[in-house]
């Protein structure tokens, strides 16, 4: 036992009853004791040989212990610890914060907000409709260089992870902390998905914990290729551009679909900082990003350097302004009319229109040249269009100038005075009533109560015809129809022909004095253009889901009859004589048959053309929004020349066709029309003598002076009217084209005539030798 105390091993003490041996004695001096003498031990200070023996045994452990190793050994051991505890503590954090959300059976992607997808005839988009802006594309459905620039700068292990990358978060910590500042983030595409689905943005450790949890998740429920295809249909790309669709359409016009590699860059560098990098914003930045797309594009092996030459030269330099284009006047129309036809849209819809893309972009560049070439020096900064085929089908619509300066669309929603281009309606209800266009008025002063309505040239033709009236555009003529058909009569005629708005019952509404909006005057045009059916106008075809099913279907296929025949003919003939003989000359279209009417508002305010061949209807307005006075503009100045303009190129290639009627008036022998004509020396217009009758009574009765024409003046009827009645004095407003500033109280029937003097030569007889040689 000693030798083995002396060789280092311990001595185990032993409690048995056995006599103790010198070798093994346990026994305790004074130092061992917990309490020991006060006194130091006499006899020096060396140690007793079991303490020195125990200092020995310590030493080689301490020696052992140091150096090098020793410290790794340590720095090992408490990392390990450390890793131990943390581990424990992240385990924790997960626990708590999981705790806190709902259980994982009740999780569900949040649907993605509808979008509505408009498109013209031919399909193509007109515009995209919600708050994402475009439609969710497959992976299938979109080029193919978009998920790969995506991978390639924002998760180029993206098909290898499990929903988290430690090290591509390793990698970005490395970065950060080299470069000195935030240049790499560590999320994933699914963290990155998980937050956009289901997170608020702010940055706490809960928030991040849970975008974990749910990349987790996102990763065990869907494939790679739908959460890809998620991510991609959701991301913001800035400029409200919710999803590659939605930002495709914005930046470069087109479908993602049909991006190419370099579009594909830039739309993939814009996801780092959506505002910045925009290149409607700074070009430069969103291009010197879209290099290093590629660069990394080709690093990962999506792209050969060939291919990144091509794709630098293809990268856009700039991108125009999205929100322009007449289409977007015809898309915020679709919206407001949307809710009335299915309700709330809660799912992806396509909206298929009437409208005709092409004659859209011809209708919106008429008005822009007009405008740009005579606007500024005539006061007129705002024009707007329509044009109707004969169901009422809207081809093309334009609301204003820009509507990127101004969304406001002022051929369906503002309503103005139409001033003459209303005097089709009054002619209208005079045929009803058994007048034909022979029928001769005589264009005189008149006055009815205190109104004393006048010709626009302050100049009067003596007897007229209607039709040569309505050609010219003589307003006495019209105030003595009114009176003769009633206003009640006319205001019925134009509400069953498509006008909308309420009209005043009162003697001014010859001239036009009661507001309506561009789009029901078209439309009611039309009804004389397609031979008297009513032409209900609209732009919505066909309401679809995107899987197919049908939600709407118009039914304007039979549309009621709203004029006859005969009527709708020989309106037709009359309002040919405005653009061959009258006040819309300027609208002539060369090889085809063309009838319409002009209108111009008190002080040129408003002015208007409206017209038809037999393809269109189209309605075009010049004016200000403020209502300020343009300089001498009338209906057949500007707008006759923006409609000549667009309905030369709507009718380019096609095969002029004749007007309903072709042109002639039913029951006239000569197959013409009865028009004022010039004299020879171009004084005042003289008019052409319309026999009553084709007997030879009457004609011999004409020739030698009978009085066979006494009774061709038909007589307003007499129904008295107070200044107080229901109807009320006529309004001073804007009065219409080619009309006085008088107005008051109607009085029934109109003084023709009176004591002023016309200014007209009276007309010549026809003699017996015009009639031999066939005059």
């Amino acid at each position: 036992m000693a030798g083995r105390g002396r060789s280092g091993d311990r001595i185990e003490p032993s409690f048995s009853g056995r006599p103790a041996r010198d070798d093994d004695e346990f026994s305790l001096d004074a130092d061992d004791r917990v309490v020991g003498s006060r006194s130091a031990p006499r006899g020096g200070s060396k140690p007793p040989p079991q303490r020195a023996a125990s200092r020995r045994r310590r030493e080689p452990r301490e020696r052992e212990g140091g150096g090098i190793f020793g410290f790794l050994r340590r720095v090992i051991y408490w990392c390990v610890v450390l890793f131990i505890w943390a581990g424990i503590g992240v385990a924790g954090l997960v626990l708590y914060y999981g705790s806190r959300m709902p259980s994982a059976s009740t999780w569900a992607i949040p649907e993605r907000p509808p979008n509505v997808k408009i498109t013209a005839v031919d399909g193509s988009v007109i515009a995209n409709r919600g708050a994402t802006g475009g439609e969710a594309l497959s992976l299938e459905n979109m080029s193919p260089y978009i998920p790969e620039a995506v991978i390639a700068i924002e998760d180029r292990r993206f098909y290898s992870h499990f929903g988290v990358d430690p090290l591509g978060l390793g990698r970005a910590i490395v970065t950060n902390f080299t470069a000195g500042h935030m240049v790499q983030g560590g999320s994933t595409l699914t963290q990155q998905l998980a937050k956009n689905l289901f997170l608020s943005p702010e940055r706490t450790l809960e928030r991040k914990v849970q975008e974990v949890l749910l990349a987790l998740w996102l990763e065990q429920k869907y494939t790679k290729d739908q959460i890809l295809a998620m991510y991609l249909n959701r991301v913001f790309f800035g400029s409200n551009a919710y999803g590659v669709e939605a930002a495709s359409r914005r930046y470069f016009n087109k479908s993602a679909r049909d991006v190419n590699l370099g579009e594909a860059a830039v739309l993939a560098g814009l996801l780092k900082a959506p505002s910045r990098l925009s290149p409607a914003r700074d070009a430069d930045a969103a291009n010197a990003r879209a290099q290093l797309v590629l660069a990394a594009m080709r690093e990962q092996g999506f792209i050969t350097d060939s291919e990144v030459k091509t794709a630098m030269s293809q990268t856009p330099s700039s991108a125009k302004s999205y929100w322009s284009g007449a289409g977007h006047y015809v898309a915020d129309m679709v919206m407001d009319e949307l809710p009335g036809l299915i309700g709330d849209v809660k799912e992806d819809i396509i909206v298929d229109t009437t409208i005709d893309k092409s004659l859209e972009k011809k209708a919106e560049q008429s008005l822009v040249d007009v405008l740009d070439k005579e606007g500024g020096k005539l006061d007129a900064s705002q024009a707007a269009l329509v044009s109707i085929d004969g169901t009422g089908a809207i081809r093309a619509l334009v609301g204003g100038r820009d509507y990127a300066a101004s969304q406001f669309n002022r051929a369906v929603k503002a309503k103005r005075q139409p001033g003459s281009s209303f005097k089709p309606f009054v002619y209208a209800a005079a045929l009803e009533k058994g007048l034909t266009p022979y029928s001769v008025f005589n264009d005189a002063p008149i006055r009815i109560g205190d109104w004393t309505p006048e010709n626009y040239e302050k100049k009067y033709n003596g007897e007229v015809t209607l039709a040569t009236a309505l050609a010219k555009s003589l307003n006495t003529v019209a105030a003595q129809l009114v009176m003769y058909d009633g206003p009640d009569q006319v205001i019925k005629l134009a509400h069953r022909l498509g006008i909308e708005s309420e009209l005043q019952p009162n003697a001014s509404i010859a001239l036009g004095t009661s507001e309506v909006s561009l789009m029901e005057l078209t439309a009611s045009y039309a009804a004389f253009m397609n031979g008297g059916y009513k032409a209900t106008p609209h732009v919505i075809r066909r309401v679809t889901t995107a899987e197919g099913k049908v939600l709407y279907e118009n039914t304007y296929d039979s549309p009621p009859r709203v004029l006859s025949e005969q009527i709708a003919a020989e309106m037709d003939t009359m309002m040919m004589g405005v653009i061959e003989n009258g006040t819309g000359k300027s609208a002539k279209i060369p090889g085809w048959q063309a009838a319409g009417k002009t209108g111009t508002t008190q002080n040129s305010r408003d002015a208007l053309f409206v017209g038809f061949t037999s393809n269109l209807t189209t309605g075009v307005w010049f004016g200000n929004d403020d209502g300020k006075s343009m300089k001498k503009v009338t209906g057949g100045g500007l707008p006759a020349k923006a409609w000549k303009e667009f309905m030369v190129a709507a009718h380019k290639g096609l095969s002029p066709a004749p007007l309903f009627g072709n042109g002639q008036l039913i029951g006239d022998p000569n197959g013409g029309q009865p028009m004022a004509q010039a004299t020879p020396d171009g004084g005042e217009p003289m008019t052409a003598e319309v026999p009553p009758s084709t007997t030879i009574g009457g004609i011999i009765s004409g020739v030698f002076g009978g009085d066979a024409n006494a009774n061709r003046y038909p007589q307003a009827p007499v129904r008295q009217q107070a200044a107080t009645s229901g109807n009320g004095p006529v309004p001073p407003a804007d009065v219409a084209e080619d009309d006085g500033s008088g107005y008051g109280s109607i009085v029934p029937p109109g003084d023709v005539g009176g004591a002023q003097t016309t200014s007209s030569v009276r007309p010549r007889r026809t003699t017996l030798l015009d009639l031999i040689m066939g005059q």
